[in-house]
């Protein structure tokens, strides 16, 4: 196994890497809208939000040599199901190859984030 890790999304912020390679494949940790550079979440609301939380998940597929196209499981979990609408709308833009997915409502997610996004890539045998 090999761990993941890049500057370009926020650091782990408990006892767990951005990523594991294991047997060609990244499971990689939930990114929730944290602007790496700053810390800070991101202003705004659930598009803003998840926005940068599938570009925080696509710096980690980016560390590990994957793209979103490499994704073949998403995992998304929104602090509000009114919010998935608008949500999706944001999600279709980068996950374009439709991987399978679960989308779930959870009661409080970190720092009181809306969303939180974490992926399953296949990687290239080059």
């Amino acid at each position: 196994m090999k761990t993941v890790s890049t500057t370009k999304a926020p650091a782990a912020i408990g006892p767990y890497s951005q990523g594991i390679i294991a047997k060609g494949m990244l499971y990689a940790s939930g990114q929730i809208p944290i602007i790496p550079e700053t810390g800070s979440i991101i202003e705004g609301g659930i598009s803003e939000q998840a926005h940068q939380a599938i570009k925080n998940a696509g710096a980690v597929l980016e560390a590990a040599g994957a793209g979103y196209g490499d994704v073949v499981k998403t995992t998304c979990f929104l602090a509000d199901m009114n919010d998935f609408s608008a949500f999706n709308a944001v999600y279709e833009q980068y996950f374009t190859g439709k991987p399978a997915r679960s989308c779930v409502a959870v009661k409080t997610l970190p720092k009181n984030v809306l969303c939180e996004v974490e992926v399953v890539a296949v990687l290239s045998e080059d």
